[in-house]
């Protein structure tokens, strides 16, 4: 009997996931998700988002049971190492420290500069960098180095994703924006401040507790691994007959 991924609503009250905003900074649009308000703060209905996280589940792995792309984008602290690890479960491209302007507008650009970063990789590991001075060999290791720290993400982003799935809403705007420019559908946790109508699939939930949004990454890990499509067999040569 399989077992759902989706949390209880005891996991997911000592997640802090039904902790929302203040009352002041509340954006009317997720009304519809306001189970109460207490000490200033609204409190989110998490039977509403437990459904809206069954239908988060059900449209990512039908996406990637038919071979599409997810780009996973956590650039808030607390969900940098989880949405890394998600994506890298799913073999899927990630952005965790800063969202880059253009990855998804400006795309050529992107492939460029992380094959820009292959390339001296390849060349460094090959011996390359040994016809170069040290001070040219430092700078190129620098290079590689900052490189990684903006593209390393993106290596499986091999074209436009079909979608985006963010672990803050407030906090991925810019990606976000991106995404409804190129029409890529997007998914991903938004909390009382913020507009649940910019996303496909919004997921009412506290994004900026580590549990709460660890929770919802390990429920998409646990339903979508076993959607990743196996890899294709490699089918040895036939010998050619002499």
């Amino acid at each position: 009997m399989d077992i759902s991924p989706i949390p209880s609503y005891e996991d997911m009250i000592k997640a802090g996931m039904h902790f929302g905003r203040k009352k002041t900074i509340f954006h009317p649009n997720m009304k519809p998700f306001i189970y109460a308000a207490k000490e200033n703060i609204y409190l989110i209905d998490l039977i509403r988002t437990s459904e809206a996280l069954t239908n988060a589940l059900d449209f990512l792995k039908k996406a990637l049971s038919e071979g599409k792309l997810i780009l996973f984008v956590g650039i808030t602290k607390p969900s940098m190492a989880p949405i890394k690890a998600t994506a890298e479960a799913l073999n899927m491209p990630y952005v965790v420290e800063r969202w880059l302007g253009g990855t998804l507008t400006n795309f050529k650009v992107i492939t460029s500069r992380v094959k820009h970063l292959e390339d001296l990789e390849k060349e460094q590991a090959s011996g390359g960098f040994d016809k170069y001075t040290k001070k040219e060999r430092l700078l190129k290791e620098r290079e590689i180095i900052g490189l990684r720290l903006r593209y390393d993400g993106l290596r499986k982003l091999t074209r436009l994703p079909d979608v985006v799935f963010v672990s803050s809403l407030k906090e991925s705007q810019l990606s976000i924006h991106e995404a409804l420019i190129m029409r890529i559908a997007t998914v991903g946790l938004v909390n009382t401040d913020s507009n649940p109508k910019q996303l496909t699939y919004p997921i009412p939930a506290n994004d900026n507790a580590r549990k709460s949004v660890e929770l919802v990454l390990e429920a998409i890990k646990q339903e979508l691994v076993s959607a990743v499509p196996a890899p294709a067999p490699v089918v040895a040569a036939t010998p050619l007959a002499s």
